[in-house]
């Protein structure tokens, strides 16, 4: 495997591609007794649409989902079981672009691995299960329907797209996921599920070669190249709709406002982008910035206010969210604060200490495997390395959050998603 170290940081990354296309990175944590191991694909719930084999394919919304759910079952049980039984504790999620598996545990790390890159890759549907899981996650598809927060989030997105599929929701609706079969779940998995599109992050007190050695006796040998996905064309208006606004039972109004943002390039173009519109969001409107503290004072906002930057390979976006009498003014505030900073420029000190808060909070974020592989595994996704990252943050000038506030946050961009009591 290769070796890079990074002395700023104090951190080793080791990292190798097997024959059949499967990226392995090991990030050694000497002396601690916790393992993390993280094994995803490039496929979430945006990836409705694709081409495997020269023909182009639909699915239905929430599938990504729903194939992680069922994933779980074996011929013989259940993962979860067999891994929480040899003391791991296991979880997954589906995001927008990924779908990961994950554990971490104390003791048994290669035969939770073995289990984990076992149940992964053999799936195991049958129709009888589809339809029971049609059930359960029906009702968790309602419990979602009814919940605020979600409702707002899903709302904006609408707002910004007008044909990408980041604005419909990752676990479908119930008229979508009653199209899924077992056949389809097959057919997916072939798809999404195959090594070259995938990788396997994990950090911890292990050997990085014999981690490398599991992962090829126990994946599939041969290479397939991943399939072609296509979110449909790009919007070319600045917002879809520029106000929606539903009832629903809040106390007082909740908000979610925000931008669409051409994502950026892969690599350290990705990485440039994520770290800029970041610190440039959290300039304009995070908690220590001269916006904040004024419309907090005003009553305009609570303290659950919060801010920040969105960015896939395919979509980005930004977001300021939560609770106001009055969301409107709060965004006619947002834009009067941009207006201000794009006249009067950005106040350099202050954007030096937002750099080193931000330096502090990545520096501490080293001590969580689960972070770690996390965003290994995004930024690889996105032909990045997350490790790279602190680098880049150095290099963002206030120059550089200057020209992103001006080109991403004009007054026109923005979308606003409301729900009254």
């Amino acid at each position: 495997m290769d070796k890079k170290y990074y002395e700023n940081l104090g951190e080793t990354l080791y990292s190798g591609t097997l024959e059949n296309g499967l990226t392995v990175y090991v990030i050694p944590k000497v002396g601690y007794e916790k393992k993390y191991a993280f094994f995803a694909t490039s496929y979430g719930g945006a990836d409705r649409r694709f081409q495997l084999d020269g023909t182009w394919q639909d699915t239905p919304a929430g599938i990504a989902h729903f194939l992680e759910h069922k994933l779980f079952d074996t011929e013989t049980g259940n993962a979860l079981a067999d891994l929480a039984a040899n003391g791991a504790s296991p979880n997954a999620f589906t995001s927008f672009e990924m779908t990961a598996y994950h554990f971490e545990c104390t003791e048994g790390f290669e035969e939770n691995l073995k289990t984990l890159l076992d149940f992964v890759s053999i799936p195991y549907f049958t129709e009888e299960s589809v339809a029971k899981e049609q059930g359960i996650i029906g009702q968790e598809i309602n419990m979602i329907e009814d919940s605020p927060g979600y409702v707002a989030f899903f709302n904006l997105l609408k707002g910004l797209y007008g044909t990408h599929p980041v604005r419909d929701s990752i676990a479908g609706t119930i008229e979508s996921i009653e199209q899924i079969t077992a056949q389809t779940l097959y057919n997916l998995h072939r798809a999404f599920y195959r090594p070259s599109n995938m990788v396997l992050c994990v950090a911890g007190d292990v050997d990085p070669e014999r981690v490398l050695e599991l992962a090829r006796e126990l994946l599939p040998k041969d290479f397939h190249e991943p399939p072609v996905k296509d979110h449909g064309p790009s919007d070319t208006v600045p917002v879809i709709k520029a106000k929606t606004e539903i009832s629903m039972a809040v106390s007082q109004p909740m908000f979610l406002c925000g931008t669409r943002v051409p994502p950026g390039e892969k690599g350290m173009a990705y990485l440039q982008q994520e770290l800029t519109g970041s610190l440039a969001i959290q300039y304009l409107a995070g908690k220590s910035a001269p916006l904040y503290l004024r419309l907090y004072d005003e009553g305009l906002i609570s303290n659950d206010f919060s801010c920040g930057f969105m960015s896939g390979g395919s979509f980005a976006f930004t977001e300021f969210s939560g609770e106001s009498r009055d969301p409107d003014c709060v965004l006619a505030e947002i834009r009067a604060e941009v207006a201000a900073i794009l006249t009067g420029g950005i106040d350099e000190a202050r954007f030096i200490r937002l750099k080193k808060a931000t330096l502090g909070q990545r520096i501490r974020a080293l001590d969580s495997m689960e972070n770690l592989c996390c965003d290994q595994i995004a930024s690889h996704f996105r032909g990045a390395n997350a490790l790279d990252s602190l680098g880049i943050l150095a290099d963002v000038t206030s120059q550089d959050v200057q020209e992103f506030i001006a080109q991403h946050l004009q007054a026109e961009q923005f979308a606003l998603s409301v729900v009254t009591p």
